[in-house]
This record gives structure tokens, C-alpha cells and sequence, in this order.
């Protein structure tokens, strides 16, 4: 079941269009990546799902309603933002109150555990915290609301590796046992490819992937040789990127034949998810409705 549906949305600042025409479908209980270059519209995206913005035209869905002005549907949601802001008065242990208060699945036993996990001091005022501290908080506060919608925008700024990594497994493990669903927006690529279920890329306010992870790994691999066997393979092929070094050629193509690869004695190699998001929003503008769904590009 679709817990998010956006048809045809577009949000226009101005002369500036930040959405344009975005169609996604996000399932229950799945863990989603939204993913693309600053100023991409994946900010835009999540407030206006939220309810804290208007798309400009199109339908949006979340819960199978509309989510403006609708508590059914903001009481089950947790957007948990960058640069998320408090009450200058609170501490740490206000915001817990807070998240108890305003989530029904709230769980106060995951909420402590976390808070000495990340080393937090609870009578600490959220204004003194530095920048790793204020993500911790919301970590903390995403992962025990529970919230059967629970959005993540950049929420590790500032958190070291150990740190991030502790919210990474926490994450699954608490996934595991209490599924719901959750959209992580991030520029980490890498570190979170293996959580993710479902991959959306935005690229200059348009969707340009809209896949499961593991098809979308398959889709794409890197074939190396020298460069008059790596033409003759790719002839006829979408090669996406290509490097050219001396009489040496490296081409990012789509659905290779691999055993084609080998009997020109070319190396084939996988195309990680970041290389993947890379290669699909570095070029320059885009044409008219390119989107990879279904490992397919799909060209209207």
C-alpha cells in the first residue's frame, strides 16, 4: 500500500520552479532514500508532504488524504529536519516531553537508551548544543516517536562516524521490530545505500530514479579496457558516462551484457549508488520527462 502519493506536483517560487511535475509512490514500510544535489527540491518535497508548504498544482496524498490542516495525518507523522529549531528555554529533557506527548507510539525506554548512546545530558538547553549534539537530539526523537511516517533531512549533520554509524544500526534494528515507513534525505550516499529499500532521485525539481535498490544496482556497471574494445562493446548501448585516459577508456553503461564484456576481455565492474546518483544528475540540463523507473529509461 502507498503510504505517500504525489501526482503531477509542481511548486513554483517566483520565476523559480523547485518541483516540477513529480509523480512518486512511496510503499508502507519500506525504508526510502530521497536523494540529489543541493537545491535539488527534496527540501520542498518533504515540507510540502508535511504540510508545512503548498504545491503550487497537483495532488498530494499521505495516508490515503490530503495532509494540509489534517491532524490524522500530521498526528502520525515525524519530520525531523535540518537545523530542526526549539523553544530557546528548552533542554533536552523538554524535547523528550515533548516527543511523548506528541506521539501515540512513543517510547520512552528507546528514547533513554539513545540519549546515553550519543552521550547526551538531558538538562542541557537545546540553544547551548553544538551542531553534532542538535542532530543527536533528533535522531533520538525520530527513532523513538515511532511515527508510522518518519522523514530524516540530513539529520547526522555533525555527528562523527562512530555516531552516525550507532544511528544507522539503530535504525534497522528498531525497523526490524517495529516496521514503518521511513524517507531518509541525505548527501551520504554511500553509508545509507545498504538501509535502503527504494531510491528517489530529484534532479533540477524532477524525478530522475525511481527504483528499488537492489534493480537499480544491477542496471548500471562500469566496463574498462582499451578504448577501441570499450566502443565496440557499447556500440548501441546507453553508455551514461564515460573517461577517457591515453588509449584507455572507462564507460558507465546500461544493461551490459556481461558476457559480451568478457569475450573482449574487458573488466566489468558494479556501480555503487552514490557513482549511480552521480552519473544521473552531473550532466547538463535535462530533456523533457527522462525518468529511470523499472530499470528502464523511459523517454515521453
Amino acid at each position: 500500500m502507498s503510504i505517500i502519493e504525489l501526482d503531477h506536483v509542481s511548486k513554483r517560487f517566483g520565476d523559480v520552479t523547485a518541483l516540477d511535475d513529480v509523480t512518486v509512490r512511496l510503499e508502507e514500510n519500506a525504508i526510502h532514500g530521497l536523494l540529489g544535489r543541493n537545491g535539488a527540491g527534496k527540501t520542498t518535497l518533504m515540507q510540502i508532504l508535511t504540510a508545512q508548504a503548498f504545491a503550487t498544482s497537483g495532488r498530494v496524498r499521505a495516508f490515503g488524504e490530503d495532509p494540509w490542516e489534517n491532524t490524522s495525518v500530521l498526528d502520525r507523522t515525524c519530520f525531523i529536519r535540518e537545523g530542526q529549531r526549539y523553544p530557546d528555554a528548552f533542554t533536552v529533557r523538554h524535547v523528550l516531553a515533548a516527543g511523548r506527548i506528541s506521539f501515540a507510539q512513543w517510547d520512552d525506554d528507546l528514547a533513554t537508551e539513545l540519549v546515553d548512546q550519543f552521550r547526551l545530558r538531558t538538562n542541557q538547553r537545546v540553544k547551548k548544543l553544538s551542531r553534532g549534539q542538535l542532530s543527536a537530539v533528533g535522531v533520538v526523537l525520530g527513532l523513538a516517536s515511532r511515527a508510522p511516517l518518519t522523514i530524516f533531512d540530513e539529520p547526522y549533520l555533525g555527528l562523527d562516524a562512530v555516531a552516525r554509524q550507532l544511528f544507522y544500526d539503530r535504525l534497522l534494528a528498531d525497523f526490524a521490530e517495529h516496521p514503518r515507513t521511513i524517507v531518509l534525505s541525505t548527501h551520504l550516499i554511500d553509508e545509507v545505500g545498504d538501509l535502503l529499500d527504494h531510491v528517489v532521485v530529484l534532479d533540477q525539481g524532477r524525478v530522475v530514479v525511481d527504483e528499488d535498490t537492489e534493480a537499480l544496482r544491477g542496471s548500471l556497471v562500469v566496463v574498462s579496457g582499451p578504448s577501441a574494445a570499450v566502443d565496440d562493446f557499447a556500440a548501441g548501448l546507453d553508455v551514461v558516462h564515460r573517461e577517457n585516459l591515453g588509449g584507455f577508456t572507462r564507460a558507465t553503461v546500461r544493461h551490459a551484457p556481461t558476457g559480451d564484456a568478457e569475450r573482449h576481455g574487458l573488466r566489468l565492474e558494479p556501480v555503487s549508488l552514490q557513482q549511480l546518483v552521480v552519473r544521473t544528475t552531473t550532466g547538463p540540463a535535462l530533456p523533457p520527462d527522462t525518468v529511470i523507473r523499472h530499470e528502464e529509461v523511459h523517454l515521453s
